[in-house]
């Protein structure tokens, strides 16, 4: 894990309550292919805490949470070879927006977090910095209410 951005969006009674993010200093340098992904540079991450320090606060701040993300599969894999590398277990349940996005949204063309975004809240315009965690947790947090909500 060259760098890593954790983020939470707990949700209670239809609304989002609060917010968990972190840049994590991994101790190894960010490859250029990925930099261009997200946009998190070596620079940025000087001085950010390890995952030794993170993820347990991390923890502790989804409790026996619900996880939910777009493409959840990939997102909770990640994270349980994490806190698995750090002797720690990641029981929580999960469900996903990809997949539930899919199922009530079938005529997409695509199902990108971003088309399903744009779909789902047309006159909102986009404010997001590119495939950062944050971000994509607030979009994924708005998806599934919306979707989930009515």
């Amino acid at each position: 894990m060259s760098a890593l951005a954790h983020f939470c969006l707990p949700i209670e009674e239809g609304a989002v309550v609060g917010e968990f993010a972190s840049l994590i200093d991994a101790g190894v340098p960010v490859p250029y292919a990925v930099q261009a992904i997200h946009g998190i540079t070596d620079e940025m991450l000087a001085g950010q805490p390890t995952p030794e320090q993170v993820l347990p606060l991390f923890d502790k701040f989804i409790r026996e949470s619900i996880l939910v993300a777009h493409n959840a599969a990939f997102d909770v894999r990640f994270l349980r070879h994490e806190f698995a590398r750090l002797g720690m277990g990641l029981p929580h349940p999960h469900l996903c927006t990809l997949e539930l996005s899919r199922r009530r949204l079938p005529r997409l063309s695509d199902h990108t977090l971003e088309t399903v975004y744009l779909h789902l809240f047309p006159d909102v315009g986009l404010h997001r910095q590119n495939h950062r965690a944050l971000d994509d947790a607030r979009m994924t947090a708005r998806i599934w209410l919306k979707l989930e909500g009515g």
